[in-house]
């Protein structure tokens, strides 16, 4: 064999190997990574070519699916009273990446999950039947909330304090799931939804984090009890009405201004949210000490996980002894979102310790065994001191009995709370914003709940807002809802 064709023939076997690389690395490699790209029809054809698991509330499936009449995807989801529960769904579309827990359990809702597979569906590489979302809502709760909130733009969450469960996750204006699932008219129906200005996509219960208000007050709170600061919440403060506000010529005041607020007790501070004891209480403890409780409460938290991640309520740094004094009461940078705050009551109400936030209970496969429980997983934590929590228990009770809260009173239920009307916009030129945070306890079962309200936007004048004539209640609604034998 002469050198050209020697040469021409190692030539032809070094092709023949890159080729042969290069084939496998696309069957094994790039294929794969095809496979799982969004963008793959495959993926949504076999996603659709057979009915989705179902997520369920109150032991009734809130999500369905039906044949399609046409195209290559044979079904597709739909929802019963989507609206009401969109906050809790999300969407699965043909169309769109889904959300929620859509979104979250993908994989287990179309029968991809691992877990799903018998020994059999193994062997043969099938789709395993598809599982099911078994939710902590409570239907009722759920209701009530919707119903309370009506048209108000705003959002709510309730809570079992005692294991953590989330029995309501209400967001308005809402939507409905089942207009965005077929790909024929997802479009329009997206097209409507983002350019909305009410924004119903958003999960404001969840992931709308606003100045929290006066409600933060209870924060502020539980750090001076628990530093030392003020060992009861009957103890007299040292808190001048107004308060010039540290390194300013600016006066703190307050919305009565015949409230008895100078140097007034903890309690008497919450009951008419007097504005210079918290301002100057946190100015005392110092923002490192109401940020570490904050933190302790939920605040800074940017895993949190219920198990839809939901967006940090923050608690800032770095700043003057002035921005630390509006802080402690819920304004400057301070945010939060109706979970947040649900949990802060949560916590009070369960003697001073928080179970982590749920709303899934369980997953299970098409035969309804348990592939994982949630509530057997949700740890406890202390957060404060059950004497602290006691005390603020007692001085919400207040609030509600005797205080700015008094829409919230339910007969046959001991109910405290604390209101909240947070600035908003360049001083404080647009409408404000109406919270409530609170708990309640049924009289005659023990049953407890812990609730948290937001009204970002009800179309009243803006000296009717308050947390006790927008917030309180929708709360009131909701633990009635929660707290019926």
């Amino acid at each position: 064999m002469n050198k050209t064709i020697r040469r021409a023939s190692v030539f032809a076997l070094l092709l023949v190997f890159a080729l042969l690389v290069r084939a496998t690395w696309v069957q094994f490699y790039d294929g794969q990574a095809l496979a799982d790209d969004k963008d793959n029809r495959r993926n949504a054809i076999e996603t659709y070519s057979a009915p989705l698991g179902n997520i369920i509330v109150g032991g009734r499936s809130v999500t369905g699916s039906t044949p399609t009449k046409t195209g290559d995807l044979k079904y597709k989801r739909t929802y019963t009273d989507g609206e009401r529960y969109a906050a809790v769904t999300g969407y699965a579309s043909q169309a769109y990446a889904p959300t929620q827990l859509e979104g979250i359990y993908t994989d287990l809702l179309n029968g991809t999950d691992n877990r799903l597979k018998s020994v059999m569906d193994t062997v043969t590489n099938q789709r395993a039947e598809p599982g099911n979302v078994v939710t902590t809502v409570d239907p009722d709760v759920q209701k009530a909330g919707i119903d309370a909130l009506g048209d108000k733009k705003g959002g709510a969450v309730a809570i079992d304090p005692k294991t953590g469960k989330i029995l309501a996750v209400v967001s308005t204006p809402s939507y409905d799931p089942s207009s965005l699932t077929d790909a024929n008219t997802a479009g329009e129906a997206w097209k409507k939804l983002t350019s909305d200005p009410e924004k119903p996509l958003t999960n404001r219960a969840l992931r709308q984090p606003l100045p929290p208000g006066s409600t933060f007050k209870l924060v502020v709170a539980a750090a001076a009890l628990e530093d030392g600061l003020y060992d009861s919440v009957d103890d007299k403060t040292d808190s001048p009405d107004p308060y010039t506000l540290p390194g300013t010529s600016t006066e703190l005041s307050n919305e009565n201004p015949n409230a008895p607020c100078t140097n007034a007790t903890i309690r008497t501070a919450l009951q008419y949210s007097c504005n210079n004891v918290f301002a100057k209480m946190a100015v005392q403890l110092g923002q490192d000490k109401v940020k570490a409780m904050a933190e302790k409460f939920g605040f800074n938290d940017d895993k949190l996980d219920v198990p839809v991640r939901a967006y940090t309520s923050v608690y800032p740094s770095d700043m003057y002894p002035s921005q630390t004094a509006l802080t402690g009461i819920g304004q400057f940078d301070v945010t939060a979102t109706p979970l947040q705050m649900a949990m802060v009551s949560a916590a009070i109400a369960n003697g001073g310790k928080l179970v982590s936030p749920h709303m899934v209970s369980q997953i299970t496969n098409s035969g309804g065994d348990v592939l994982q429980d949630y509530d057997d997983e949700a740890d406890s934590k202390e957060i404060v001191s059950s004497s602290t929590a006691e005390q603020l228990q007692s001085a919400m009770r207040t609030v509600v009995d005797k205080g700015t809260g008094s829409n919230a009173q339910i007969p046959g239920a001991t109910v405290g709370g604390k209101t909240g009307t947070a600035q908003h916009g360049e001083n404080n030129s647009q409408v404000p914003y109406a919270w409530f945070t609170s708990y309640g306890k049924s009289d005659s079962s023990g049953k407890e709940v812990a609730v948290a309200v937001m009204v970002e936007q009800s179309g009243a004048a803006r000296s009717e807002v308050s947390g006790n004539g927008l917030a309180a209640p929708v709360a009131k609604a909701m633990m009635e809802a929660a707290l019926k034998d």
